[in-house]
């Protein structure tokens, strides 16, 4: 299990993306974090598949992880996986086949990730995390960046962890994405979580590589057993 940060593109200049993204590939970071939003499923509208080939096409070596705030991502599973995802995440409340869905995923050699809600109980994800790479917890409610962690999300990041360990599944990748600092991304990672998306805190510092370092060591201190591994 690996520390990760993930700058969300979301919160980047849309002035000057291409810059933006490279600036991401520059800083360390493990992967750029793309929200797809419908302005169905979530109060808002972002990018398409272009933005998933810009980020390729700009930076071809910095991960893509794909997050789908769509109500029905079974529709555009196949255009962002051609377009350049290389992890492609569904919300467990998405009015679709999630388990079709998971596995149209991984079909094309992509990971697949699951997506809740905050007020979604974390039960929901049991049937579904044999097909799961990563689940995310959203910490804010999904549409807009810059909202407030919700640290009543903590003891279910916990609960997935120990239930993942318990039916074989130690190692699944747990993220977080929503109201993301320093402090919160530690708290987070004592819970279990090892991946972490920040977008406005990463975006506004002068020196993100800087804040991309300090952020991973500190939740390496804190993920609990990473020292053990």
């Amino acid at each position: 299990m690996k520390v990760q940060v993930l700058p969300s593109l979301l919160a980047a200049d849309f002035g000057c993306l291409a810059d933006e993204i490279r600036r991401v590939a520059a800083s360390g970071a493990d992967a750029l974090h793309l929200d797809i939003m419908d302005a169905h499923f979530v109060p808002n509208l972002s990018f398409g598949p272009d933005m998933v080939a810009l980020a390729k096409k700009t930076s071809p070596e910095l991960w893509r992880d794909v997050h789908l705030m769509m109500t029905r991502p079974d529709q555009f599973i196949g255009r962002f996986i051609d377009a350049g995802a290389q992890a492609l995440q569904i919300h467990v409340e998405a009015d679709c086949d999630i388990w079709a869905g998971l596995r149209a995923i991984r079909a094309r050699g992509v990971r697949a990730g699951l997506v809740v809600r905050p007020q979604t109980p974390v039960a929901a994800l049991w049937p579904y995390l044999p097909l799961c790479d990563e689940v995310l917890f959203m910490t804010v409610n999904p549409g807009y960046g810059g909202q407030a962690f919700m640290s009543e999300i903590l003891p279910k990041i916990s609960d997935l962890r120990k239930h993942a360990g318990g039916i074989g599944l130690g190692a699944l990748d747990i993220m977080v994405d929503g109201g993301i600092n320093f402090e919160t991304a530690a708290l987070c990672a004592a819970q279990g979580a090892n991946m972490y998306v920040a977008g406005s805190f990463l975006f506004k510092q002068t020196d993100m590589a800087a804040a991309v370092q300090r952020m991973r060591g500190l939740c390496e201190e804190q993920l609990p057993g990473l020292r053990s591994e």
